[in-house]
């Protein structure tokens, strides 16, 4: 008895097979060079102080951009009022560093600009292990999670005194005292309210050394 042969079409189906997996892989190509990038906005200097080596970048809040406006009017003056110009970064400071909802991801650490270069990596890397521990990314503006953001800044004291840091002595650094409330209270609860800056000259420039609490 004769068996009939079943004809196979082994290659028709591989190619079939291989034609879906480059449909999905050129939809997963598509999506990452258009899609994303319209999702994620590049990040531009908008304005800057050269003379101090400030950058404003187009994803500052607005209460940032405005405090970096008062920045470059007090900076251009003939002389430079230093307890304004103190205030005036400090503000910037405590809006950038700890309104966390305004930034992308736990990496995006506000307030660096401000910071001593030799402290930053240690700045940056106690941020990344405390207070932006827990931020989740906001990349694509998906993120669900609620943040604290910053709503009125006090600066309550400002004084001169000398201050040794490392083989460094200025003898006219500044420390700020300031508090500060936020917008959504009950997100912020548990969040610092108040903090003292210290500040050292680095040439014409302020930049800050030290946060410490403010004693009650």
């Amino acid at each position: 008895m004769a068996v009939k042969k079943i004809k196979r079409k082994p290659k028709k189906l591989l190619i079939i097979i291989l034609l879906i997996l480059v449909l999905a892989l050129l939809g997963v190509i598509y999506y990452f060079v258009f899609f994303d990038k319209d999702q994620v906005k590049e990040i531009k200097v908008v304005s800057e102080i050269p003379e101090y080596g400030y950058k404003l970048k187009n994803n500052k809040s607005a209460a940032y951009k405005k405090l970096f406006q008062e920045l470059k009017d007090v900076l251009k003056e003939k002389e430079v009022d230093e307890k304004k110009y103190v205030k005036t970064i400090t503000k910037m400071f405590i809006v950038d560093f700890y309104s966390l909802g305004d930034h992308i991801a736990k990496t995006d650490v506000g307030g660096t600009d401000f910071v001593h270069q030799d402290i930053l990596d240690n700045f940056m890397e106690k941020a990344d292990d405390t207070i932006y521990k827990y931020v989740e990314s906001n990349i694509y503006k998906q993120r669900k999670q609620n943040l604290p953001i910053i709503d009125q800044v006090t600066i309550d004291k400002v004084s001169q005194e000398e201050y040794t840091y490392g083989d460094k002595s200025d003898e006219k650094s500044y420390k700020v005292e300031a508090s500060w409330t936020y917008k959504n209270p009950t997100v912020a609860e548990g969040y610092q309210t108040s903090a003292i800056f210290t500040y050292v000259h680095d040439g014409k420039k302020l930049v800050l050394v030290e946060i410490s609490e403010k004693s009650e």
